[in-house]
């Protein structure tokens, strides 16, 4: 990878995170900037940093990082509150597929994959995006839940 493109991907990825800072903590675009300009990754990063290290960027007193951090705690508890409902509607045989682990189940299941069948019928891009797999990854997993379509067994 070329320094240039080494560089887009990383705009990129700052725009999403940007995207969710704006939507999840309800800030504008110059605030949700700071905070990916200060190495702030994710909305626990925000939620759970001492409260020194936000108070230390410029601009923000004890009022504004004490309501980034409710806002962000708030988000990330409704996150894993959706994320266990989601849950209990995974099927079983999606549940025990080998090479499924809770963090990908927890995935799937936020994106309305919820049985074996679901993970089949998946491209093996869909998955990719889904999860962030390894295109090889994505691929054998697929097939590994289409498994049963060919072998007769209705397992």
């Amino acid at each position: 990878m070329s320094s240039e493109e080494s560089e887009a991907k990383q705009q990129e990825e700052s725009k999403k995170v940007i995207a969710v800072f704006m939507e999840k903590l309800d800030v504008d675009e110059e605030v949700a900037q700071i905070l990916v300009e200060e190495g702030f990754n994710t909305l626990e990063e925000v939620a759970y940093v001492p409260v020194a290290e936000l108070q230390s960027i410029e601009g923000f007193d004890a009022e504004t990082v004490e309501e980034l951090r409710t806002r962000a705690r708030n988000a990330v508890l409704t996150a894993e509150i959706v994320r266990e409902e989601s849950l209990d509607k995974v099927a079983e045989d999606l549940r025990t597929l080998e090479g499924v682990d809770a963090a990908l189940l927890g995935t799937l299941a936020s994106k309305g994959v919820y049985t074996r069948d679901d993970l089949a019928d998946l491209a093996t891009d869909e998955l990719m995006e889904i999860s962030g797999l390894s295109e090889e990854k994505s691929n054998a997993l697929i097939m590994k839940a289409r498994e049963h379509w060919f072998s007769g067994a209705a397992s």
